[in-house]
């Protein structure tokens, strides 16, 4: 008789933000190419839950709540799921300390190979220098040490075919003015976008503005500066995103998560760095990016961005 072998079971850990996750789909395809047959779950966060089941990468997706660790009753729920998922492998491409911590939720007679930076793990991603690697050279290097060798072209075409139809004009450009509410100094000023859209408009690229309800002054700024602009701010999804850059004739933004996907799915992206973020680290990836950076953005001129564009406004 045949003895029955069991289906390999695979865990990725990878929470977010938006860059994060985007900057992970070569590496989520690099471990679904080298485990074909194996059942993977991917532990994330809320945000991606919905927008990753779309990929086909994975069997399954959990909801890490990341419990504080003084709450005992969610720690527990969360270690009985990990051992009961019996699983003979993890990627864990968060490396933080939470993630790291959840290897130890594993008994020890539970052989599990680890890949990340617990201390302890199997396949240990000890380059002292990772902290200083972009997050794409950082995860290859940690995948090449498990056996996973090259990481392939991102692929988002899933995500588009998921997307929403807007009605936008034929030639249109993306703005992303906005971030983090409490990193203001990522932000290129309102009244530098205002301007940027009306050249935009005045060459026949319609702006869009892309954003959140933390953003609201400041696309409201630039709606009331630009008659042309479209606000399509809190209603676009994940997949909305990859949609809106495989058809635009451009994006311009802050160091923000819809760059990464505009910037991956092969829209010509100007992404703006000011000195609160290193884009040696953290830049978006793709065929077409250019980093424009200035200690202090107020200090950026129109200019500059306008000549990355290569627009014919300015003789």
């Amino acid at each position: 008789m045949t003895a029955v072998i069991d289906q390999e079971r695979i865990l990725v850990i990878k929470h977010g933000a938006l860059g994060d996750v985007v900057l992970a789909e070569g590496p989520f395809q690099a471990i679904r190419a080298h485990h074909p047959d194996a059942h993977i779950t991917l532990l994330t966060t809320a945000p991606f839950k919905t927008f990753l089941e779309k990929s086909g990468l994975f069997d399954d997706i959990w909801v890490d709540e990341k419990p504080k660790f003084w709450n005992v009753f969610k720690l527990m729920r969360l270690k009985d799921k990990l051992v009961r998922g019996r699983f003979s492998r993890v990627y864990d491409l968060q490396t933080s300390t939470r993630s790291s911590s959840y290897l130890g939720l594993i008994p020890s007679g539970q052989k599990v190979e680890w890949s990340g930076v617990a201390k302890g793990c199997s396949h240990p991603h000890d380059n002292p220098d990772r902290g200083k690697l972009h997050t794409l050279e950082r995860q290859a290097e940690q995948l090449k040490i498990a056996g996973i060798e090259a990481i392939p072209p991102v692929d988002f075409s899933w995500a588009v075919k998921a997307a929403n139809k807007f009605d936008l004009p034929e030639k249109y450009a993306l703005l992303v003015p906005g971030g983090s509410a409490h990193r203001p100094e990522k932000r290129w000023p309102a009244e530098k976008y205002a301007e940027l859209a009306n050249l935009l408009a005045s060459q026949g690229i319609i702006p869009v503005l892309i954003g959140g309800a933390a953003e609201k002054d400041v696309l409201d700024h630039i709606m009331h500066g630009c008659q042309e602009a479209i606000d399509l701010s809190g209603k676009t999804t994940l997949h909305d995103l990859a949609a809106l850059g495989t058809d635009a004739e451009l994006c311009v933004g802050n160091d923000t998560g819809p760059l990464h996907m505009f910037a991956a799915v092969g829209c010509p992206t100007i992404v703006l760095f000011s000195n609160a973020s290193d884009p040696n680290r953290a830049r978006p990836r793709g065929t077409d990016v250019t980093v424009l950076r200035e200690a202090d953005l107020a200090d950026l001129p129109l200019k500059p961005v306008v000549d990355a564009l290569k627009l014919p406004v300015f003789s």
